[in-house]
């Protein structure tokens, strides 16, 4: 818990720091398409505007890192290394001229990540997960699309686009445990097997 715990807890130290000596470090979000932007890419994330901006970010941050650091601890820092600096790439290469700040896309490469790992992977873990990531947080889907002022959507969009690339990139990942039990077969014919129902105990048995 401690790893996926500690970087909201470094975004509340950095924003309570620049508040506290009155420093607001937009300058060192990603300026798109600006050599001067481009070390936005490592600081953007860990800027926001004020503490409505960082709380929204901090609970799906802290929830959905736990989800990926408990449920794929072989691919989870790769993916958080894939999403943190492919999604400030992207921005800086493809999103409007002004600056870009806040840990939004990382947001929303976490969710995308879950949800499509169900996808590709298949398994009854990874789908269950896509499902409780639905019902906790489909309505990010619409924070995609532009419209709304002051809003990065460029930032989640682009973080979606990586936790999609980041779940097929890293679909074989810890790879759900099969036991030897489940391959074995049984050595009674289907068809000597039957099945009989006991009326005081009302429920049904199998017989050999």
């Amino acid at each position: 818990m401690l790893i996926p715990l500690s970087f909201p807890f470094i975004l509340w130290i950095l924003h309570f720091t620049f508040n506290l000596l009155n420093i607001y470090p937009y300058k060192l979000g990603v300026y798109p398409r600006h050599l001067s932007g481009i070390i936005g890419v490592l600081t953007s994330p860990l800027i926001h505007s004020n503490y409505s901006h960082l709380i929204s970010n901090t609970v799906p941050l802290a929830v959905m890192g736990l989800g990926i650091f408990y449920f794929y601890p072989k691919a989870a820092y790769k993916v958080f290394a894939f999403v943190y600096f492919c999604t400030g790439i992207l921005v800086w290469l493809f999103a409007r001229e002004v600056y870009h700040i806040g840990a939004s896309g990382i947001v929303y490469a976490f969710v995308s990540y879950l949800f499509f790992s169900g996808i590709f992977r298949r398994d009854n873990k990874s789908i269950t997960l896509s499902l409780i990531v639905v019902f906790l947080y489909g309505g990010l889907v619409w924070g995609v699309l532009p419209g709304l002022e002051g809003i990065s959507w460029e930032s989640h969009l682009f973080g979606a686009i990586t936790g999609i690339i980041a779940a097929f990139v890293f679909r074989k990942s810890d790879p759900i445990k099969h036991y030897d039990w489940e391959d074995e077969e049984s050595d009674v014919p289907p068809e000597k097997l039957e099945v009989s129902y006991d009326p005081e105990k009302n429920k049904f048995l199998d017989e050999l």
